[in-house]
C-alpha cells in the first residue's frame, strides 16, 4: 500500500542533539541512543471515520520525534500499519450501505490527504493488514508450536477461534506497568472479550478469530477466519523492523492491551526480548474540556478544519502548545492562539535582520531532544520574535535561519525562505 508525499526537509546549520524521550516501560525519560539507522512503529488508524485531532496530535509526535532524528543525523525506517479489517469498519459499512473494502479506501485516503496537509513525515512502508495475513498466520502457527495458543473447544463454541495465554512471556505487564486489576478493566473497555467461554483465562488475547457469517476470512490451518488486532502489529513490525527495533509509538491508550501484547506475541514467538526499546505514548486530546469520542459526536476532524480554511500550521502549533504526554485539550482559544503566534513569528522572519539567531536555534534543539518539550521549543522562538519586533537587529541573515529551524525540526512554515 503506498504512503503520502513527504514534505521537504530542510538542513539546519549546527549539530542535532541526542534525543531523550519517556518510556512507557521504564517510567522515565532517558537517551535513545539509536544507531546510525532508526527504527520506529507507529499504530495507525482502523478506516471508517475522517482523522481527528486525536488521530492528528499521534501522528505530530512521531513527525517530530523523526525530525529530531534526521537532525541528529539519523537515517530512519519508519513502519506504520492500518487495520483495514476490523469490527468497526464493517459496522460502519453496514450502517451506510457501502463495502467496506470501498469505505476503508476512502477514509484511508482522506488520512493521507491530512497527513500530507500537516506536512507529517510519512513511514517509507505503510502496510495494509489485508497484506500481510500469511505473516499472521506464520506467527500464530509459531506461538501454537510453542505451547503458548490454544483453541476453544468446539464443544464450548462452535467457533473455535485461536487465542494467545497471556502469561506465555515471564514478565507480561513490563510494557504498560500496569496491574492485575488496571489490565482487567482496560482490557474490558479496549475491544478485549473477559467473558468469552472457553477461554483459560480473561485476559487471553484473541490471535485468530474463525469466519462468522457475513465476515471477510482468508485460509488457515484453523479454518478460514481473519488475525486479531494485536497479532497484527506483532508480524508486521517483526518482519519489517527485527526484533529489540528503536520506538514502538501510538496513542496512550494502546499502551494497554495492544501494544502489551503485541510486544508479548512477538518476543513469545521468538523466544527473544524485548520487541522494541522503547514504547512511547502520546496523550488523548478533548474539546472544549471534554474528551474527544465518537459516542459523544465531539470529535474534530482535521478535514473539517481545513475545509474552514485553516492553515494547517495552526493545527500544528494548537497541538504543540501542550506537552505530548499531557492529555490536553482544543478550543477556539487554541486555535486563536496558535493564529496570533503564526503571525507573530510570521511578521518577525519577514524582516530578514533580527535578534541572533544561533542561540536560539541550539535553544529549540535543546527543548525538542528533551522529550519533545514543545512548550518549551514554542517559547524559544517566541522570545525571539518578540525581541526582533523590538527592534533588535542584530543578525542580518536571522529570519533565513529560524524559518529554517522551525520548517525543520516545528514542521511549521512561517514564511517563504
Amino acid at each position: 500500500m503506498h504512503s503520502w508525499s513527504s514534505p521537504v526537509v530542510p538542513s539546519v546549520p549546527g549539530d542535532g542533539l541526542p534525543l531523550r524521550l519517556f518510556d512507557t516501560a521504564e517510567g522515565a525519560v532517558r537517551d535513545l541512543d539509536a544507531g546510525p539507522l532508526a527504527r520506529m512503529y507507529v499504530c495507525g488508524i482502523t478506516p471508517y471515520d475522517t482523522t481527528h485531532l486525536g488521530h492528528a496530535a499521534t501522528y505530530l509526535t512521531f513527525d517530530l520525534v523523526y525530525r529530531q532524528l534526521l537532525d541528529a543525523g539519523h537515517a530512519v525506517h519508519y513502519v506504520q500499519n492500518t487495520t483495514d479489517v476490523d469490527d468497526p469498519l464493517f459496522e460502519r459499512a453496514e450502517r451506510d450501505g457501502v463495502d467496506w473494502r470501498e469505505l476503508g479506501d476512502a477514509e484511508t485516503d482522506r488520512f493521507r490527504a491530512d497527513m500530507e496537509a500537516l506536512r507529517i513525515m510519512p513511514p517509507q512502508q505503510y502496510v495494509a493488514a489485508t497484506e500481510t495475513i500469511d505473516e499472521v498466520v506464520e506467527m500464530v502457527a509459531e506461538l501454537i508450536d510453542r505451547g503458548h495458543a490454544y483453541r476453544i473447544d468446539p464443544s464450548v463454541d462452535e467457533y473455535a477461534d485461536v487465542y494467545y495465554r497471556h502469561r506465555a512471556t515471564p514478565d507480561f505487564g513490563y510494557e504498560s506497568r500496569y496491574d492485575d486489576d488496571e489490565m482487567a478493566a482496560a482490557f474490558a473497555e479496549r475491544g478485549g472479550d473477559p467473558d468469552r467461554p472457553g477461554k483459560e483465562h480473561p485476559l487471553d488475547a484473541l490471535l485468530w478469530r474463525v469466519q462468522r457469517p457475513g465476515e471477510p476470512s482468508w485460509p488457515s490451518p484453523w479454518g478460514e477466519g481473519r488475525p486479531g488486532w494485536h497479532i497484527e502489529c506483532s508480524a508486521i513490525a517483526r518482519n519489517r523492523l527485527g526484533l529489540g527495533f528503536d520506538i514502538q509509538g501510538g496513542g496512550s491508550d494502546l499502551a494497554f492491551p495492544h501494544h502489551e501484547f503485541s510486544a508479548a506475541h512477538a518476543e513469545a514467538a521468538a523466544d527473544e526480548r524485548p520487541f522494541a526499546r522503547f514504547y512511547v505514548h502520546a496523550a488523548m486530546i478533548g474539546l472544549d474540556g471534554v474528551k474527544m469520542s465518537k459516542s459523544l459526536g465531539n470529535l474534530v476532524r482535521v478535514q473539517a478544519l481545513r475545509e474552514e480554511g485553516v492553515d494547517p500550521a495552526l493545527i500544528r502549533l494548537g497541538l504543540a502548545t501542550g506537552h505530548y504526554r499531557t492529555d490536553r485539550s482544543w478550543s477556539a482559544e487554541v486555535l486563536e492562539e496558535a493564529r496570533e503566534r503564526f503571525g507573530t513569528w510570521t511578521r518577525a522572519i519577514e524582516r530578514g535582520a533580527g535578534a541572533e539567531a544561533g542561540p536560539t536555534i541550539a535553544a529549540l534543539r535543546e527543548r525538542l531532544a528533551d522529550d519533545l518539550d514543545t512548550p518549551g521549543a514554542l517559547a524559544v522562538i517566541d522570545s525571539w520574535a518578540a525581541a526582533t519586533l523590538d527592534g533588535d537587529s542584530a543578525d542580518p541573515t536571522a529570519g533565513n535561519a529560524i524559518a529554517t529551524a522551525v520548517d525543520a525540526l516545528l514542521g511549521v512554515r512561517a514564511a517563504d525562505s
